[in-house]
This record gives structure tokens, sequence and C-alpha cells, in this order.
């Protein structure tokens, strides 16, 4: 007899999970936050069962892992009638998605999967994504997109929990309005919170997934362009301004290497502090930036480089041009050993202490 589609008997007897993952495909998603558990009971919600192929396509895993799921968890499909095979009802992958979205955030399968049974997708605690205008092509509607805890600092001031499996999953359905609304910081958050806590893991989550992206889709591009657009939105029009006999701090990255991100929110972070931190962008070899710090006199300058390999000659040349002015170089460890070290040349460590530093020079 041929196996169904909820039976283990394809699931391979590898001792890890499948890594590689499909994005799921669908219309955009709006976040909402679930009232309360109520004592009532719940009313089942009508919605089509699905086969392990369309959930898995759902929620971006390998058929495999649901099936594994199935086998060492007893995350399985329900329902199941007459001459047919099983399929997952909706209750059955609000479930999942909260299993998917813990094991996202770091928690242990069968740690997950207690709380992915425990879960209810009216409790409180968990914050769903929910798709509109139609059903995905996987063939569902109403079950959730996507549940998640709260996130600490980040959460406070928002009327919803935002998560970087939040993010990653609408950044992985190339859902770019919802990436925005998710990815806009909460005015009494810090920038650097902010970037430290959701923006980072979120972009590291993504460098760490394995998808099969179709043309023009590029999950990271979506959120790197949500981050600039929350950073604009975050500066106030006295930032954007330079005050006559302000000094300025000049932020770049090394020669031949592209700008990073963290530029860009170290000089927000800066701004709403009354400094005024400007992003060199173009070619950034020693004889042009020296020119541009003798136009603006810096009051500090920061250097950020990814490379062990790293071309640190403009480093040199501006200690020389301007002998007086504090320079700031964040770096690998394998390009240290390069760094042409002098009074006013430090190497920063970490994000909150480059801010600190730069902020103790400049203000």
């Amino acid at each position: 007899m041929a196996p169904r589609d909820g039976d283990d008997a394809a699931a391979p007897p590898a001792a890890s999970e499948p890594v590689l993952g499909l994005v799921p495909e669908g219309p955009a998603a709006t976040v909402t936050e679930f009232a309360p558990m109520r004592a009532q009971s719940r009313t089942p919600r009508q919605v089509p069962a699905l086969t392990v192929a369309a959930v898995a396509r759902r929620l971006g895993v390998a058929p495999a892992t649901l099936r594994t799921w199935d086998r060492r968890y007893g995350l399985g499909p329900s329902a199941h009638a007459a001459g047919s095979h099983r399929r997952y009802t909706a209750d059955d992958v609000d479930r999942l998605l909260v299993m998917r979205g813990l094991t996202i955030d770091g928690v242990a399968p069968s740690e997950a999967a207690r709380l992915a049974r425990e879960s209810d997708a009216h409790d409180d605690r968990y914050v769903h994504a929910q798709p509109h205008g139609g059903p995905h092509h996987g063939g569902a509607t109403g079950a959730g997109a996507g549940a998640v805890r709260a996130s600490g600092a980040l959460a406070r001031g928002r009327t919803q929990e935002v998560t970087p499996t939040l993010v990653i999953d609408a950044a992985l359905r190339g859902d770019e309005a919802t990436c925005r609304a998710l990815l806009a910081p909460p005015a009494d958050v810090p920038v650097e919170t902010w970037w430290l806590e959701l923006v980072e893991p979120v972009r590291a989550g993504l460098a760490a997934r394995t998808v099969l992206a179709r043309s023009g889709e590029e999950a990271d591009t979506i959120v790197v362009a949500a981050v600039l657009a929350a950073l604009r939105s975050r500066s106030t029009p006295l930032a954007r301004t330079h005050v006559a006999g302000r000094r300025v701090v000049l932020l770049l990255a090394a020669p031949e290497e592209p700008r990073p991100l963290s530029l860009h929110v170290l000089a927000a972070a800066l701004a709403v502090r009354g400094v005024d931190a400007r992003v060199v962008a173009g070619p950034v070899e020693p004889h042009r930036t020296v020119e541009i710090a003798a136009m603006t006199r810096p009051a500090a300058i920061v250097l950020v480089t990814e490379r062990p390999d790293a071309d640190l000659a403009v480093i040199g040349a501006l200690a020389t041009a301007q002998p007086d002015v504090p320079q700031f170089v964040v770096l690998p460890d394998g390009a240290a050993a390069d760094l042409p070290l002098g009074r006013l040349v430090h190497r920063a460590r970490s994000f909150t202490g480059l801010l600190h530093e730069v902020l103790a020079v400049s203000t």
C-alpha cells in the first residue's frame, strides 16, 4: 500500500533535519495581535485541509522536515477522511508555525514542539501574521503566517510585538510593506538597541538560510531598504541640515569595499544626539579622503572594514594630514596587525562602544 502524505515512510533517517527551504509564496501579510484567550471554546475555522507538500511550501521548509516533526514530536496532520490521505488542518498549521518560529529563534526542537502543542492561536503570548486578499498558492486561507514570542526591550512602546522571526518570514515572502512596518523603530527605543536586538539578528538569520529564490528575489535587499527607510523617517529636519560652525563626523568604508549598513545606523544614532554625522559615499582613496577631511574639518573619522586584508592606507594618510582628528577603526582580528596605530587612532570592538567613544570627542 502506498504511504500516505502524513506518513514518515519517506522521511530520511538522518539525525539532523533538512536545512534547505523554499521561499513561501503568497500575498502580503498584515501583523495583528490576538486578543487574550477567552473562556469559550474556539470555533473551528473553515479552512481547506492541506497536503504535506502544500504546508511545506507555506512554511518554507522541506516536506521531510514536516515528516520528521510528525514522527518525533507528534506535530502531524490530524484530518482524515475515509479513502483519502491525512491532511493538515488550520490548527495543525498554527502549531507548525509556532514550532518553526521558535526553532528559528534558537529554541531546542523538543522544547519548541512542547510549546507548539500547548499553544493556542488566541493566546496573547503570541503574535500572528495573517494573510489577506485571498488564499496562498498553497491553497490555505485564514491560517497564520507566523507565530513568535516577544523580544525584550524592543517590544516596549509597541502595540504589537516584533521578533526577528516575523521580519525574516516577511522578507522571505518578498513582503516589502510588512518589512517596513515591522522594522520601523519605536520612538522610545534607542537606535542602537533596535539595531542590535532586531536588525542584526534578522540579517544573520537570513544569511544562515539556504533558499531557492526566483529572479529578482533578494530577502536581505528588502531588509536593507526597510532599514534605510526607517532611518530616514527617524532623523529630524535638524539632523539633516548642516549648522554653520558645527563639526561633522565622517563615516566611511575601507577603499574598494561596499558600505556596511552599520554606518547608516551609527549616523542615525549620532544624529539623534545632536551630532552631524555623514556617510562618505563613492570612492574613498587616500588622496580624496584627505581632501574631504581638509574641507570639512571633522570632529572624528570612523572607518569600518569587514575584510582581513583591508586596505588601511587611508588611515595613515589621514593621520598624517589631520594629526589632531581622532580616528576610530572597526575591523576583524585578522586585520588588526596592519592597523597604523597612533596617538589618536583607536580600534573599536563593539557598536555600542564605538558610539560612546565618538560621542565623547564630538559633543
